[in-house]
């Protein structure tokens, strides 16, 4: 059976009832969630914690993505990051994962994360935020192009180290 192929999210028309901004993060997390599911979701799990090269794995990516926009969201709420989110975030990186325990945070988290993008509206675009312990300077909306922006990223840099895994299977 061929997979029909569709044009990429932001072109099918979706999300009409939400503002541009948010739409397209929106997007982007759809196109990650589609992404990650037909380039890595086929890896086992040796090859979601590979590290060929030395690259970071591809469990790394799809972890952060969905950890990283987390944290952007909180500090576009307004929030510090918890300790959860800190020891969370120290863990990225060195975490062994398996498929289906890294692919149920990434479909469940991506869900939280579309459901906080819709809560935020125009008007708050604008508000000033500020980033980490330097508390560098940014606003609401800064902070949403970045969500979808950095998922893009790491969902590229996932791809291209799932192909390389995949790659090595021959």
């Amino acid at each position: 059976m061929s997979e029909e192929k569709l044009p990429e999210p932001w072109l099918r028309g979706t999300f009409e009832d939400v503002p541009a901004v948010p739409r397209a993060v929106l997007h982007a997390l759809e196109l990650a969630s589609e992404d990650i599911q037909r380039w890595c979701g086929c890896l086992t799990d040796a090859e979601l914690n590979a590290r060929p090269m030395g690259v970071p794995p591809v469990a790394f990516h799809v972890r952060h993505i969905v950890r990283s926009a987390d944290r952007l969201l909180t500090y576009a709420e307004g929030r510090a990051l918890t300790d959860e989110q800190m020891a969370a975030l120290r863990g990225e990186l060195e975490e062994t994962a398996t498929g289906p325990a890294l692919f149920t945070e990434f479909r469940a988290s991506l869900e939280k994360i579309a459901e906080r993008v819709r809560a935020f509206r125009p008007a708050q675009w604008e508000e000033p935020r500020s980033v980490g312990r330097r508390r560098l300077p940014t606003t609401v909306g800064g902070l949403l192009v970045h969500v979808g922006d950095h998922t893009q990223r790491h969902t590229g840099q996932a791809i291209t180290t799932a192909k390389i895994v995949l790659a090595s299977r021959r």
